[in-house]
């Protein structure tokens, strides 16, 4: 598909010098750096887990080691869990 977009000539001049480096058309330097942007917008858009660790040195040393069952047995001990 064609279409017209208006570069600043600076930006433009730029471009051709780098497509030229790269022994590529501008075309595919365009493409290139839309390709870039969309696919970081969307990984922008990913969920991340915020940290929420806590201060402290891991697990208390009756639980290394144990299984996850035996740590969650403990967590609702008294929970009605």
């Amino acid at each position: 598909m064609k279409t017209t977009i208006d570069i600043s000539d600076s930006l433009l001049q730029e471009a051709k010098k780098l497509s030229a480096q790269r022994k590529i058309t501008l075309r595919s330097l365009v493409e290139q750096g839309l390709r870039e942007i969309i696919s970081r917008q969307k990984s922008d858009q990913k969920f991340k887990l915020r940290k929420a660790g806590f201060k402290g040195n891991g697990l208390q040393d009756e639980f290394r080691g144990e299984s996850w069952q035996k740590i969650r047995t403990a967590a609702y001990e008294g929970h009605g869990g």
